[in-house]
């Protein structure tokens, strides 16, 4: 890659930044394309948010991604927010264009393209999702346009919960929220959107004797490939998937956000190893 003073940047802000693939994939679809165009990571304290957001307006990037934690603390930092992030209250996709700096969230549709990848069929099923913050905000309205039956949030802070549930039922009466699970008996997926199994040393975000075998077990972590949950799933009879699939299909809708141009999927499926 050649980086000049005519190439076009694009990035991603998180916190932690260190286990992203998406420089990679991004950085292998522009090559192929023979875009100069450059993607970098960006490690943003939350405290820092709003001087990393101005700095996109300032240095005149394309635009960039955002990821844990900062998808819902963004938003007041932008000039515009598409209706659909706006209903889901997070943000994972920032273009900017002429210094206006607007909101998307592909993490949704990314999620469920994944799901249809992997042969699981969503509509009229009982998903339990883990975590009420930004991904699960995109998860859990994804899963409800997709037509699932029931959503059961839950978060340790119960009152999170509560809330991404109230916003849920303000579509549609599906939704309801806890601060643990006792049983996960007559559902039939669980999505991990925590950050719990980044490190070899974080716990189980649910108790083993929970993963039944109907349980299609979702886990949102991508580095590594197969956390602790996916390995104990697995071993316990549940169909299991990362969250690979949906680092692909996100960052292909928020290439076309930026590019105006269809990536090549084939290519940064194989940078990713999917």
């Amino acid at each position: 890659m050649n980086i000049t003073g005519k190439t076009l940047l694009v990035g991603i802000f998180g916190h932690p930044i260190e286990h992203t693939f998406s420089p990679a994939m991004h950085n292998a679809a522009f090559d192929w394309l023979g875009l100069d165009w450059c993607y970098l990571p960006f490690h943003v304290l939350p405290e820092r948010l709003g001087g990393a957001v101005e700095a996109v307006r300032a240095l005149g990037l394309r635009g960039v991604n955002v990821t844990v934690p900062h998808k819902e603390a963004v938003i007041r930092y932008l000039d515009r927010v598409d209706e659909e992030a706006a209903r889901i209250g997070a943000v994972n996709t920032v273009v900017n264009e002429d210094g206006v700096l607007t909101g998307y969230n592909t993490d949704g549709k990314g999620f469920v393209m994944s799901l249809k990848e992997a042969g699981m069929a969503v509509c009229k099923k009982k998903v339990i999702v883990l975590g009420a913050g930004g991904a699960a905000r995109a998860v859990c309205f994804s899963l409800l346009s997709a037509g699932v039956s029931d959503i059961l949030v839950v978060n340790r802070t119960v009152e999170r919960a509560g809330q991404l549930a109230g916003d849920i039922n303000s579509v549609r009466k599906a939704a309801s929220a806890a601060g643990s699970i006792s049983s996960t008996a007559g559902y039939d997926m669980l999505v991990n959107t925590t950050s719990l199994g980044l490190h070899d040393e974080d716990p189980m975000p649910v108790e083993e004797s929970l993963l039944i075998s109907e349980l299609f077990v979702c886990d949102l972590i991508y580095n590594p490939a197969r956390t602790r949950l996916m390995a104990v799933a697995e071993k316990r009879g549940c169909n299991t998937i990362n969250g690979l699939g949906m680092l692909l299909w996100q960052g292909v809708l928020a290439f076309e956000l930026w590019t105006g141009m269809m990536p090549p999927v084939s290519v940064m499926r194989d940078v990713l190893g999917t």
